[in-house]
């Protein structure tokens, strides 16, 4: 029975990740649009893009802590919920909507905002939830499937999002985005349980709790070692996530209808990579330890990464470009499970605080690279836009040097 409910938790939180990630994107496929419609420029669609990052980051601490001190089933409740009332309240900016009284930039900034704060709990509470309920021989598969949702919801959203755009247009995208976000958000809330201990349908946070060891988790080493080195992989991968849709199509001249599909392709090599990754981490910690099993996967992961990013944006063909820019972000994807399983197993008993704290590191470097991206290419070539996003993240392998050396936190 145990184990059931157990890979029925793990089952929903890929859906929620699913959900969270179409509701995160969607808005960089109906960028293109936005852009035309409201004569915006590339940066002021960039700092909407950010805006969601903004919030999300700032409020992703506060919401790992909600998750150790009130349970992860109802946080991540509260994260659907909020989700999908402020992605149905995207169909309001603009003009006519919102944008009309207050600007179409600022309209689209504070819902944007408004989003990042309800989504900020999703992974942390995910984290806190894989620690409650897996070994640690096990947190860096869970992890994979959990970050595969990202990629299924990146996969879907492009095709689906563009076919939708052109038939009703980009605002019912955003309310049927809205709808799925809530129902889901009711199922886990009627589901899930914080313990497997716990009778199910429980209400109330699970009877134990402990204090918040703050300082304990700012200066433990690995976890801020691991929070620097997720830092430059989210920089990296952000830049795929908001401009790799239109680099295909307005910087290599792919296609629109085409790019759709290639920015799809980049997904599935996400969700393809995420729990390859994962399960390859897990299986070398079972032969080699926890220390010296987990570092192998992100130390050949990243470098792969890297080189690929650089070699894929200096072929010519579409196809060897799209397959090695799928290959790179597919590599950089498959080190999630074991950045997320080591810096659950620094954060013992606090892995919601000390998740949010890592994740929080993690999306400072997103949050940067849609506005950092498009500057550098302003004044030195898309290329070097997709260069600096390789060689930040060679320093995240260097991290893993020296991870590993500190006990977790009690």
């Amino acid at each position: 029975m145990k184990h059931s409910r157990r890979m029925g938790i793990v089952v929903l939180m890929v859906f929620l990740s699913v959900m969270t990630y179409i509701d995160r994107i969607i808005i960089s496929i109906a960028g293109p649009g936005i852009i035309k419609d409201f004569s915006l420029s590339e940066t002021q669609m960039g700092t909407i893009y950010s805006a969601y990052l903004f919030s999300y980051t700032i409020m992703m601490i506060p919401g790992g802590y909600l998750a150790d001190r009130f349970g992860p089933r109802l946080t991540l409740t509260f994260m659907a919920l909020g989700s999908a009332l402020f992605t149905g309240l995207t169909a309001l900016g603009g003009s006519p909507g919102l944008g009309t009284y207050i600007g179409i930039v600022p309209s689209f900034l504070m819902i944007r905002m408004c989003m990042g704060i309800c989504a900020a709990p999703m992974y942390p509470s995910s984290g806190k939830m894989n620690a409650n309920w897996n070994p640690p021989q096990a947190r860096a598969r869970v992890w994979g499937w959990i970050a595969c949702g990202a990629g299924i919801g990146g996969a879907i959203t492009p095709a689906l999002f563009s076919w939708m755009k052109a038939r009703s247009g980009w605002r019912s995208a955003f309310l049927l985005a809205a709808l799925g976000s809530a129902i889901l958000g009711a199922i886990w809330c009627w589901y899930a349980q914080d313990y497997a201990s716990e009778r199910p349908r429980s209400i109330g946070p699970p009877p134990a709790r402990t204090r918040t060891l703050w300082k304990e988790l700012l200066t433990n080493r690995d976890l801020m070692l691991l929070t620097a080195g997720y830092f430059t992989v989210d920089y990296f991968e952000y830049i795929f996530f908001f401009w790799l849709y239109y680099y295909f199509g307005q910087i290599r001249h792919m296609g629109m209808d085409q790019s759709a599909i290639y920015t799809t392709l980049m997904w599935v090599a996400w969700m393809v990579m995420t729990p390859i990754g994962g399960w390859v981490s897990d299986r070398l910690i079972v032969h080699f330890g926890l220390r010296n099993g987990r570092r192998i996967v992100p130390i050949v992961g990243l470098t792969l990464s890297a080189v690929l990013v650089y070699v894929g944006s200096n072929v010519t063909g579409t196809l060897p470009t799209v397959i090695l820019l799928c290959l790179s972000l597919g590599f950089a994807a498959a080190t999630d499970g074991p950045y997320w399983a080591a810096a659950i197993d620094a954060s013992g008993k606090h892995a919601g605080t000390g998740g949010a704290i890592f994740n929080t590191g993690g999306n400072l470097g997103g949050m940067i690279a849609p506005v950092l991206t498009p500057l550098i290419a302003k004044y030195f070539g898309w290329s070097w836009g997709l260069y600096a996003g390789g060689i930040i993240m060679l320093a995240g392998v260097l991290v893993w040097f020296f991870v590993g050396k500190q006990t977790a936190i009690d």
